[in-house]
């Protein structure tokens, strides 16, 4: 199977991430090799500045955060997804440049255009192949982030907070349908998964 770059963005709640775990493992049932990484984060330095960035006792500016945001994407860039595609492995990946315009965008007001600007120096042209939003209302991801650990800094932010960041992924998607693809997440696993499967893999 030829890989492809595929992101999995969504509100807090939204269960993007146990929805990656499972197709890395349908895709490696078909005999793709697969890499399975998520932002911030993927990389030391990154890992470093994802502990950092969800401290719930730490205040920054929402322009710093979201430089912050991006020196780590430069070096899970360099480090883990070009290298993994250069291979012809799939790279899953939880989170990516959508997140930055939905949460220091939508969520803290950074404008979009100075996302944009430093989206262009940071990774160019190079984009996912494929973008699954997983959508829920705010309502719905804080109540199962809640139940599912303590939350970081973002998931700690009043409801408000994340229907800005909502409405921002959804903006994202209208600029660019042909990569974002929606998924209602507040139905079944199952129904999610299914949907899941027939815009990854058909």
């Amino acid at each position: 199977m030829p890989g492809k770059f595929v992101t999995f963005e969504g509100i807090d709640g939204a269960g993007k991430t146990t929805h990656l775990a499972w197709l890395a493992e349908r895709l490696r049932e078909k005999g793709a090799v697969v890499t399975v990484t998520r932002e911030p984060g993927g990389t030391p330095f990154g890992e470093r500045l994802r502990e950092l960035l969800l401290d719930r006792t730490q205040q920054l500016d929402p322009a710093t955060e979201m430089l912050l945001m991006f020196a780590a994407r430069r070096e899970h860039l360099s480090d883990v997804i070009v290298p993994a595609l250069k291979e012809g492995r799939w790279v899953l990946c939880d989170r990516f440049t959508d997140a930055t315009f939905a949460y220091q965008g939508g969520g803290s007001g950074v404008p979009w255009t100075d996302i944009a600007e430093v989206e262009r120096l940071v990774h160019g042209e190079l984009q996912p192949h494929i973008t699954v939003l997983f959508d829920v209302p705010p309502g719905v991801g804080r109540r199962r982030s809640a139940q599912a650990r303590t939350p970081d800094r973002f998931e700690q932010e009043q409801e408000a907070f994340h229907a800005r960041v909502r409405d921002a992924y959804l903006r994202r998607a209208r600029e660019h349908p042909a990569r974002i693809r929606i998924i209602d997440a507040s139905r079944s696993i199952e129904e999610v998964q299914k949907a899941l499967e027939g815009i990854v893999l058909s």
